[in-house]
């Protein structure tokens, strides 16, 4: 099976298990996904979130995933809790398509680390 063949299958697969545990039937998108992985990395799960913090979930979720690719790195949890990175590198300039692919890959090797697919 092709990389991008695997990807894709990877992510229905991802998109649905996610969708029935937290949708009320609609399938999540990449930007509910991002923020769900931001939740699950602050590990405040069971709380309302500020139209801000709910945009520093999402940064943090792109850090977190993006870490392993060299361009974040972890530095400390602040006194509330919340994971703060540094920039290791500069993204490259990347079209929406690639920037999805590029999301959609590192979303996937984060669950495939966590066991939730295979």
């Amino acid at each position: 099976m092709s990389r991008d063949a695997q990807l894709k299958e990877r992510w229905e697969q991802l998109v649905t298990i996610l969708s029935d545990r937290f949708s009320q039937g609609e399938d999540l998108d990449l930007d509910a996904i991002i923020y769900l992985i931001g939740i699950q990395e602050l590990g405040k799960l069971h709380r309302e979130f500020k139209k801000d913090e709910k945009l520093n979930l999402m940064h943090i979720a792109i850090c977190r995933l993006l870490e392993p690719y060299g361009y974040y790195e972890f530095e400390f949890f602040d006194d509330e809790g919340w994971p703060h990175y540094k920039v290791k590198e500069e993204l490259p300039p990347l079209k929406a398509g690639e920037q999805s692919v590029l999301m959609k890959e590192a979303i996937v090797n984060y669950f495939l680390e966590r066991e939730l697919i295979k």
